[in-house]
């Protein structure tokens, strides 16, 4: 019998981790049967600056997945971060081509393909396209406008994108390590997947991304997404400020910065420290809220994931700062999920897991092609380096 067998892997600044899941009959979510994880070596703020070095530190997060899941792994979905990884609004505009006047989904996708033209996409590549709103014939419509009657449409979309080269180099390094990617996703799509609900992107919530080197912010609406910026600041600089401030190691420091302290240190001094960082990061968020006019008007608040969700009173200096409801982000959708995967640095890596029940035919074909583009020329570079 055939088993179905999913994998993502999500390589981070300071660690790569790779989770296989088993999907079994009459059951929604798949199960947990291995995973690997191994520090990142050569990568800064998200993107890569060794390539060997990082396909090095990949091989060993499969090589554990495998011996743990008993599975060779030949394909997975990846996640995409990095500072370069953001969202950019458009406007398009489409004529509606059939006599009577139905809309279709070659409509759409003209109006989308008008978006993209207006766009500057100089060096930088699109992973996904999220329609946000249609209007046809200058009125603003519900849901979405397939089979509707009307001469003009118009779509506003934002446009997930990255750099050309970290996308390339993404791909390479994949690649070199015996993998063939199912599909490229943003971060923060993918973790949303298990740590957001339905009602929660309905009625507007922010997903904060705080890794070692970054923190991303994923703004959903109506249940899509609407807004995404990278921030090139993270966990490691209030590490960082906590053992320049306490003179300690950087592995106390960490410590420290999760609430493990054995050691008769002054609790008011490590608080000034952490607030201080959180502050620049929250005012960040803050200012890029405003931006889209969305601060302090998100009901269903600021939920944070990553390894940095763990710093100690980030709920109650976020409820404070930011004036929204605050939380660490969990899941229950894996029911044998073991302790270790629970915690939110995790989430991304789990969430490439779960199929994306989003009806995104808009943009998929095409950047199937340019993956598929991408790998032929990767497959030729490596081709002709080989003796």
């Amino acid at each position: 019998m055939i088993r179905n067998i999913s994998t993502g892997i999500d390589i981070g600044s300071t660690t790569i981790r790779v989770v296989v899941g088993e999907f079994f009959k009459g059951e929604k979510n798949p199960r947990i049967i291995g995973v690997g994880e191994s520090e990142t070596k050569g990568l800064r703020h998200g993107y890569v600056v060794n390539i060997p070095l990082v396909v090095t530190s990949l091989e060993d997060a499969i090589s554990m997945a495998e011996k743990n899941s008993g599975i060779k792994i030949r394909r997975a979905f990846v996640s995409i971060g990095g500072v370069t990884l953001r969202g950019e609004t458009s406007n398009g505009i489409g004529i509606v081509s059939k006599a009577d006047g139905e809309v279709t989904n070659l409509d759409i996708n003209k109006a989308l393909e008008d978006c993209e033209e207006n766009l500057n996409l100089n060096n930088k590549k699109i992973i996904k396209v999220y329609p946000t709103s249609f209007k046809l014939d200058g009125k603003e419509i519900l849901g979405r406008p397939e089979g509707m009657i009307g001469t003009k449409l118009e779509v506003k979309a934002l446009f997930v994108t990255c750099s050309n080269s970290h996308f390339e180099d993404l791909l390479e390094v994949i690649t070199l390590a015996g993998i063939d990617p199912i599909d490229i996703i943003a971060s923060n799509e993918a973790a949303s997947r298990i740590s957001l609900s339905e009602k929660q992107k309905i009625v507007g919530c922010g997903l904060v991304n705080i890794g070692s080197e970054t923190v991303s912010l994923s703004v959903f609406e109506n249940e899509t997404l609407v807004s995404l910026h990278t921030f090139s600041i993270g966990g490691a600089d209030i590490t960082n400020d906590i053992a320049l401030g306490m003179k300690v190691s950087l592995e106390n420091a960490e410590r420290f910065k999760l609430g493990n302290i054995t050691e008769d240190f002054s609790k008011k001094k490590l608080e000034e420290i952490i607030e201080a960082r959180l502050s620049d990061i929250f005012e960040l968020i803050e200012n890029h809220l405003k931006k889209i006019k969305r601060n302090e008007l998100l009901p269903a608040g600021i939920v944070f994931i990553g390894g940095g969700a763990n710093t100690t009173s980030l709920e109650e200096f976020s409820k404070s700062t930011l004036k929204l409801p605050s939380k660490i982000g969990s899941t229950e959708i894996f029911g044998n999920i073991k302790t270790k995967l629970r915690d939110p640095s995790w989430f991304t890596a789990l969430g490439l897991l779960i199929p994306d029940n989003e009806n995104d035919s808009y943009e998929k074909g095409s950047f199937q092609n340019i993956l598929k583009n991408i790998k032929s020329i990767l497959k030729s570079n490596i081709k002709q380096l080989m003796p």
